[in-house]
């Protein structure tokens, strides 16, 4: 299945999921202007064909004293294969970089970091950042406040 053989009830389910993926089938027929079989038959469809990858709840990273959002571009020494899958590996391991991207420009890597305060993050950055495999500098931008955030993906 591919985006053009979605349908408009497929569209609307992945809408209705991405707002809250706990909605029961009945409801999520009713939202959708579908009985509850055809409606779970679509879902297990999009789960299969990968466009539902799974279901998470969403925390309260203030609540969780975890408020400080920090964006750390990477600069590698060395662009081969190797280097680049092991620093894309280390990374994995680390749970406070909830986001890895591998970007154009001068820097290689763009790296969402959440901690608990400033003072986290510098251990961290002292700790394990510097130390990931073929690190040649990280330059970190602290956020001062979150504008805008969803998880829901743009769909038509």
């Amino acid at each position: 299945m591919t985006t053009t053989e979605l349908d408009n009830y497929d569209i609307k389910i992945l809408k209705c999921l991405q707002a809250n993926a706990e909605v029961s089938m009945a409801e999520l027929g009713d939202a959708i202007g579908l009985s509850h079989t055809p409606c779970w038959r679509r879902v297990k469809r999009l789960e299969e064909a990968g466009y539902i990858k799974r279901r998470v709840t969403l925390l309260d990273a203030e609540k969780l004293n975890l408020g400080v959002a920090v964006h750390a571009y990477i600069t590698i020494k060395s662009h081969d294969e190797e280097s680049l899958l092991a620093f894309e590996s280390s990374v994995q391991t680390i749970q406070e970089i909830v986001e890895c991207y591998s970007i154009t420009g001068d820097k290689d890597y763009l790296l969402k970091v959440i901690v608990a305060s400033v003072d986290h993050y510098e251990q961290l950055l002292k700790s394990k950042l510097v130390h990931l495999p073929n690190v040649a500098s990280v330059n970190s931008v602290f956020a001062l406040k979150q504008v805008k955030y969803t998880t829901a993906l743009p769909l038509p």
